[in-house]
């Protein structure tokens, strides 16, 4: 089997280099590499010149039109049988392809996603918000875990079609707000295979600050009303936690300042639901600054998403603009 990985970056030299390093270690050997530069105005021609020598990878540079569009991109030029889709902030393990390969051609599926994990290497507050999106204390335990509710939908930091996928069901055609969740639902609709590899994991690095971190879960709330624009069905019950956690802070922000009986039940709870997320991270990450840490960014993660779903369903949902 031949992989194609494509790679679409804006203005990430540092990352592209890092991922490409990671990619020239695997131990399987039958891949390209396809790095789509987006329109960068600080590109990574010199940093993927550097790795010509380690690996079959082709560099192309386009006008800017987002991530989903920059994959097409790639996707109508590759060789591969099998097309892989890493975002530029990832470190692969070195039998990441390996583990792809065999598991395919056990279970034959036609597309597929794998979880994420923090490196060792990870700041204190890159681990953290690692944790945040894989904890089954959040929304985000199918990105670490090999059990999900309802039809597994692969992420695009890591996510894999073949080339039959492709040619029948096209590529995206959403270039951002949930347009990998949207890919995934039109490949299940079109009767293909999909499945999760537990092991096929990948070091996700996410976010360097918080800041950066609340504006892309932000984005990632406003995502989830995009996609049921698309497929009412898919709004799950699931996916109002977040905003039904931040309508909580919120009341209990305001018991606090008007009626204290009901406050002390409210920060009762708050506290229980914290102290069991700095627990589990602190057995989880073996840091009690971490753990620390994992508290912020889960409240970070959780009322982000909410405000951000809470926005556009106003505005999208309720005010059909």
């Amino acid at each position: 089997m031949f992989f194609s990985i494509i790679i679409p970056i804006y203005n990430r030299p540092q990352e592209i280099d890092e991922l490409l390093n990671s990619l020239s270690k695997q131990t399987y050997l039958q891949f390209e590499v396809l790095i789509i530069e987006d329109g960068s105005t600080n590109d990574a021609k010199a940093v993927v010149a550097k790795y010509e020598s380690l690996l079959d990878v082709r560099y192309f540079e386009k006008a800017n039109s987002g991530q989903g569009f920059a994959r097409n991109y790639g996707f109508e030029r590759a060789r591969g049988d099998f097309f892989v889709i890493f975002d530029s902030d990832c470190l692969i393990p070195s039998d990441y392809l390996e583990t792809v390969r065999d598991y395919l051609f056990e279970h034959n599926l036609d597309a597929y996603g794998g979880p994420d994990a923090a490196h060792d290497s990870f700041t204190p507050v890159q681990k953290a918000i690692s944790y945040a999106m894989t904890s089954l204390f959040t929304t985000g335990g199918i990105r670490g875990n090999t059990k999900h509710i309802g039809q597994f939908h692969p992420r695009s930091f890591n996510m894999g079609v073949s080339r039959e996928v492709f040619e029948k069901v096209g590529g995206y055609i959403l270039t951002r707000l949930g347009e990998d969740i949207e890919y995934s639902i039109r490949i299940h609709e079109n009767g293909f295979k999909i499945g999760l590899i537990p092991g096929a994991k990948v070091f996700h690095k996410r976010r360097t600050s918080f800041l950066q971190f609340y504006k892309q879960t932000h984005f990632f709330g406003r995502a989830r009303i995009n996609i049921y624009k698309h497929f009412p069905a898919e709004l799950k019950l699931v996916h109002f936690f977040p905003a039904a956690f931040t309508c909580a802070v919120i009341f209990t922000l305001l018991m606090n300042c008007f009626y204290a009986p009901l406050a002390y039940v409210c920060n009762f709870i708050m506290l229980v639901y914290f102290m069991l997320i700095f627990f589990h991270s602190w057995q989880t990450n073996k840091s009690f600054k971490v753990a620390f840490l994992s508290i912020i960014a889960s409240f970070i993660q959780l009322t982000a998403y909410g405000l951000g779903f809470m926005q556009d369903f106003i505005k999208r949902v309720v005010f059909k603009q």
